[in-house]
């Protein structure tokens, strides 16, 4: 990293923690930290939420998670109960008194909004919200972890799922997988392969695979996104992520095939260096074939 991007981001901190307030013991004038405040927010307000999801949104660990649950339990705030099926599994939902609560905080922090924005003119707060929304959506793209895991993995098998009923939807000849070059996803299991699985905040939300057979050139497939998580730069990510790890494998040839009426997927591949060929393989369900040399340099 260059010394003026770590600076700037330092510089960035300390103006946003000051200006919103976190500083304080009592977020927003009321008797607690904005950690508990976050908490309240992330409470589903009809079902009641899973602690342990939670404690993977926000990013907290569990100590703090349970001191901060007791906290608002002991002011009445919330209930926290465990599953008779599975003991170590607790939902945490909101009280009366933690509804009117999280209005009194919703209320507030509109009025926190708009101390920020009041001060500049029109032109200033257009760029000041077009400038958070960027922030936003690059701060969420840095929080998405992508790890190999076994193609039987629960996280693994809700994404294929989701891919298939996507195609499913949008190809207009339909989808069935069992007639596809890849009817079995432990075709991504090594050594004959590997698949990618993309998380945010704990939650599946994309995965790619990479298919490795003997005496041909690695292959990409089942590359996927959730729908809300496709300005976050995923597939791109995935795409370098795979050349890396073909590379590492000996493999100096990487292929994909594709559907045309998947225009943003071979938009992404072109502009990542991927060159179409004649047809590698009898795909049933694809009508576009690409090919990268990977000493090309890695996906931009």
């Amino acid at each position: 990293m260059q010394r003026e991007q770590i600076d700037q981001v330092r510089r960035f901190n300390r103006t946003v923690t000051a200006r919103v307030g976190v500083l304080h013991d009592s977020y927003l004038g009321r008797d607690r930290s904005i950690g508990a405040a976050r908490l309240l927010w992330e409470i589903d307000a009809d079902e009641g939420s899973d602690v342990r999801r939670l404690r993977d949104r926000l990013g907290l660990d569990s100590g703090y998670v349970s001191r901060l649950l007791r906290s608002l339990e002991a002011d009445g705030l919330v209930t926290v109960e465990r599953q008779a099926r599975d003991g170590r599994v607790r939902t945490v939902r909101l009280t009366g008194a933690g509804r009117e609560e999280l209005a009194t905080l919703d209320g507030r922090s509109d009025e926190l909004a708009c101390t920020l924005l009041e001060p500049l003119n029109e032109v200033q707060k257009a760029r000041l919200v077009r400038s958070m929304a960027e922030v936003d959506r690059l701060l969420t793209a840095a929080t998405v972890t992508v790890d190999a895991v076994d193609p039987d993995h629960p996280d693994a098998r809700h994404c294929m799922g989701a891919y298939f009923a996507e195609l499913q939807e949008r190809l207009s000849s339909g989808y069935d997988p069992d007639l596809s070059l890849l009817p079995d996803a432990a075709g991504l299991r090594p050594p004959r392969g590997l698949l990618l699985l993309a998380r945010l905040h704990g939650e599946p939300v994309g995965c790619a695979g990479l298919k490795l057979p003997e005496g041909a050139p690695a292959e990409i497939k089942r590359m996927w996104v959730a729908p809300d998580a496709r300005r976050l730069g995923l597939g791109r990510r995935f795409l370098a992520e795979l050349e890396t790890r073909a590379r590492g494998l000996g493999r100096t040839v990487l292929r994909l095939d594709s559907n045309g009426h998947l225009e943003a997927a071979l938009a992404l591949y072109r502009s990542c260096g991927y060159r179409e060929v004649p047809a590698f393989n009898d795909e049933p369900y694809a009508d576009h074939w690409f090919e990268k040399h990977l000493d090309a340099g890695p996906a931009a």
